[in-house]
């Protein structure tokens, strides 16, 4: 269940790890951990990915916004990869944290 909620983030954002999250946090400590983790990472990568497409709308109109396109690009490209690697994390049953995440929960 761990794992399917890193998993389930590449396929339903934070809908998917919130279900499990509210269904087994009082049952397993790992899980509860894994999808706090989890949705902890959805809302920071949300907040970064409005004000990154803020400020690129923004600077669009001064024509210099286009240079942030690639970097929203490579931060949905990272983002995958923190999710993979926190899956195979939980998979192994390693307690994982991402890193440079606000931890709201």
């Amino acid at each position: 269940m761990a794992m399917l909620c890193h998993l389930l983030t590449i396929l339903t954002g934070f809908i998917g790890p919130l279900v499990i999250w509210l269904v087994k946090k009082d049952t397993s400590r790992f899980v509860d951990h894994h999808g706090r983790e989890a949705l902890n990472f959805q809302f920071t990568v949300f907040i970064v990915m409005m004000a990154l497409s803020f400020i690129t709308f923004i600077l669009m109109f001064v024509f210099i916004g286009i240079i942030l396109i690639p970097v929203i690009l490579i931060l949905v490209i990272l983002t995958l990869i923190a999710e993979i690697m926190a899956c195979v994390a939980a998979n192994n049953g390693e307690w994982y944290r991402y890193p440079f995440c606000f931890r709201i929960l």
